[in-house]
């Protein structure tokens, strides 16, 4: 049996999936690059579509593996959905507090965890949402609002 390759670029991504769930994540991927503000760059990232704040604007990268650049957005095919990791949602409570609203508003029915928006096919996302929250934090705020993140003490358990 041969093993195939992990994707290296986007389109390979793709063209690996099948035809219904690669016509939904283009259409999401569309969305995505169309509101993207600028600095950002699309690559490959931990197996899926990665929107990222790029080494040469902010070269410490993602704490957890500096080899990373820090993700805003990630976009995937997984085994019983597919899925777009807001990262611009996650630990910002306003942020989340919004999108949540504004996704009600939409009169879809949100499937997300902390930073994952679970769907099964296109229609269950509000598209013009999707954008918005994509629009919404620059890089600069973005790299801001991280490094304040991570100089937060951490909260005790209890």
């Amino acid at each position: 049996m041969t093993q195939t390759a992990k994707p290296v670029t986007v389109e390979e991504y793709l063209d690996g999936l099948p035809a219904d769930r690669k016509a939904a994540l283009e259409a999401v991927r569309r969305v995505v690059l169309e509101n993207l503000p600028e600095g950002y760059e699309e690559t490959m990232q931990y197996g899926m579509i990665g929107y990222v704040v790029p080494h040469s604007l902010y070269p410490p990268g993602y704490h957890c593996d500096p080899k990373q650049p820090l993700t805003l957005a990630s976009l995937g095919s997984q085994k019983n959905h597919m899925a777009l990791y807001l990262m611009t949602v996650y630990g910002d409570g306003p942020t989340a507090g919004w999108f949540q609203s504004a996704y009600a508003a939409s009169g879809k029915k949100l499937d997300m965890g902390k930073a994952c928006v679970r769907f099964k096919k296109l229609d269950d996302l509000p598209l013009d949402v999707i954008g918005q929250a994509i629009a919404l934090v620059p890089v600069e705020k973005y790299v801001e609002r991280y490094e304040a993140m991570r100089r937060a003490p951490a909260r005790k358990r209890g």
